[in-house]
């Protein structure tokens, strides 16, 4: 029996990205060579809503090679908000690292960012970051519907995740409703289809019986061993199994299907990195981002975990389809940061 996976990176990978050549990263002063043997002489604190497995390694290489040694905070992304917004201008920490642009939009919204300089921000696409220069985009996250090629035709995929609420997917769909991905999705939806639609469709999927899982791992690993017929999910998770398993996707049951038209199941999020107001203009803490969004940080999150780089130049993972490809919904990240009223909605269906 498979055992689901946890997201997760291998440190010697990264040095193999990263370490040889963090002064082509970009902008600001992150690569010094021949640091590597040297002892930190300065020190940031980063709250992080990314898990320890996936982002330590990056960090680790940034201290490696640029001598800035980084104190992390690590936690859920939704828990990391709040205290930061519990702490205001109290807060040790210098930048915040977000699994999603809810919780930077949440914490925005209280006035706690300083606002990134042009340069920083002119590296991403516009679709990617703050509106006001309070945060910027690292890597996108797409959501999909995956689905088992032994289970469901090709010509039977919806057009729209709305249709997954119909007769013919009951007990059939997987959801992870305590997953922030899974949050951010149904924020999304509220903000482009409003609150009432948004109840139905999760009415709609408590009494078609979802299948409830923990996570998106679990729903992927169901599928592709048959005892799910689909799920909602991020696009990695197909390619972290087939990693996992010695394989390639294409030898999987397990296949991603990305909505057409802009349908709201298809919503492209991003993790992201905002820095406070204390350390807006410490060079330390501009070298930090600087680090994420250089080429070869965000190779490393486009080959080792399968997330869509926002840096031009940077290719996509094989076998995923190019970001600019995608057609997803016209949703402003800005207004994702009301995450309270979506978990509430969620458990008021009884899906949590």
């Amino acid at each position: 029996m498979r055992t689901p996976w946890k997201r997760r990176v291998q440190a010697p990978a990264l040095c193999g990205v990263l370490a040889l050549g963090i002064a082509a990263c970009g902008p600001g002063p992150v690569g010094q060579a021949g640091r590597s043997e040297a002892e930190p002489d300065k020190v940031i604190t980063v709250y992080s809503g990314r898990s320890e497995s996936l982002v330590q390694p990056v960090l680790d290489a940034f201290t490696e090679a640029s001598g800035i040694s980084v104190e992390v905070r690590y936690g859920d992304t939704a828990a990391m908000a709040a205290q930061l917004q519990e702490e205001g201008g109290r807060s040790p920490a210098d930048a915040f690292l977000a699994q999603d642009a809810g919780a930077l939009g949440a914490v925005a919204g209280k006035g706690l960012f300083a606002e990134l300089p042009d340069a920083v921000l002119d590296r991403v696409p516009s679709a990617y970051r703050d509106d006001g220069g309070a945060w910027v985009g690292v890597t996108g996250r797409a959501r999909t519907m995956v689905y088992n090629v032994d289970q469901v035709a090709g010509t039977d995929l919806p057009k729209s995740v709305f249709e997954l609420t119909e007769p013919q997917w009951k007990g059939k769909v997987g959801i992870a409703p305590t997953n922030g991905s899974f949050q951010a999705f149904i924020t999304a939806m509220r903000v482009q289809q409003g609150d009432e639609k948004t109840e139905e469709f999760l009415a709609g999927l408590k009494a078609n019986d979802a299948r409830i899982r923990e996570g998106n791992a679990p729903i992927v690993a169901d599928v592709d061993k048959g005892s799910l017929a689909s799920g909602l999910v991020n696009q990695y998770y197909v390619h972290e199994l087939a990693e996992e398993e010695g394989t390639t996707v294409e030898k999987l049951k397990a296949r991603n299907h990305f909505f057409p038209d802009g349908d709201i199941g298809s919503l492209v999020n991003v993790s992201g990195v905002g820095v406070l107001k204390r350390a807006g203009d410490d060079p330390e803490v501009r070298a930090f981002v600087d680090h994420l969004l250089g080429t070869r940080a965000q190779t490393y999150f486009a080959q080792e975990t399968y997330e869509y780089p926002l840096v031009a130049g940077v290719a996509t993972a094989p076998g995923l389809p190019k970001l600019s490809s995608l057609d997803p919904p016209d949703v402003d990240l800005d207004d994702l940061a009301d995450l309270a009223t979506t978990v509430k909605m969620i458990k008021d269906a009884g899906l949590a």
